[in-house]
């Protein structure tokens, strides 16, 4: 059985994010989006603890703080570091990859060009998480 999820999106991009909420309209996903446009404010969002999101989507390349410097005080939180966040970048940077393995993300996904190609992507990421079983806090 399928659940609605609650996504943290960490995009500094307003084009990605739109292109992001344009995929979930068209695959009539019913999932909760929470934006944040950088590290810094998804950290500020998460501190509260009030929503505390299924998975987090993040970019690497952010103002502020990037996906990386996030990922590790995320890490580092006794409570938020279960949750699964997932890279979606257009870096195929080898070593940044293995780094952001290392702090621990459950997955990196790399934004294809072509939009055909995107909403497969994120329909199977989504498919995945919606079924997957996740840890409730």
């Amino acid at each position: 059985m399928t659940k609605s999820l609650n996504i943290l999106l960490i995009e500094d991009d307003a084009i990605e994010v739109m292109k992001f909420n344009r995929v979930l309209k068209k695959l009539e996903l019913n999932h909760k989006i929470i934006e944040a446009n950088n590290g810094e404010e998804a950290l500020d969002i998460l501190k509260n603890k009030e929503i505390i999101p299924d998975i987090i989507l993040l970019d690497l390349n952010m103002p502020k703080l990037n996906g990386i410097e996030f990922l590790t005080i995320l890490k580092n939180d006794e409570i938020l570091k279960y949750i699964p966040s997932i890279i979606l970048s257009t870096s195929s940077n080898h070593k940044e990859m293995m780094e952001c393995y290392k702090i621990g993300i459950a997955g990196y996904v790399l934004k294809p060009l072509k939009y055909e190609d995107y909403v497969d992507r994120i329909k199977k990421l989504l498919d995945y998480w919606s079924t997957n079983e996740l840890i409730s806090q």
